[in-house]
């Protein structure tokens, strides 16, 4: 009877052990195919909105093309087309794409 006992026992803590590493093996797949790539792109766009300036043009989330005005910390004011009345405030984090003035 002694002996049953110590092979339950056994298989108990390999399957134990066994459900350990297949967690550690889920949460670092998850990791790897979701926060990691997300936590680059965040240091991406706020490397990005950092060097925002002044007559840069921009992309909009919404598809607009316009030129960066005026910048304050949240948020920029853009002008739209070729109407210098259309001049629009927005936050930064509408902006998608940023091309340098002098490229």
């Amino acid at each position: 009877m002694g002996i049953l006992m110590s092979a339950d026992a056994a298989a108990a803590t390999g399957t134990g052990a066994f459900m350990l590493i297949y967690i550690v093996v889920i949460v670092a797949f998850i990791y790897f195919l979701m926060i990691r790539p997300q936590k680059k792109e965040q240091k991406r766009m706020g490397a990005m909105l950092s060097a925002l300036e002044i007559g840069d043009s921009i992309l909009t989330n919404s598809g607009f093309y316009g030129i960066v005005i005026d910048i304050t910390d949240d948020t920029v004011i853009v002008e739209f087309g070729n109407n210098k009345n259309c001049r629009i405030p927005m936050q930064k984090t509408a902006i998608a794409q940023v091309e340098k003035a002098g490229e």
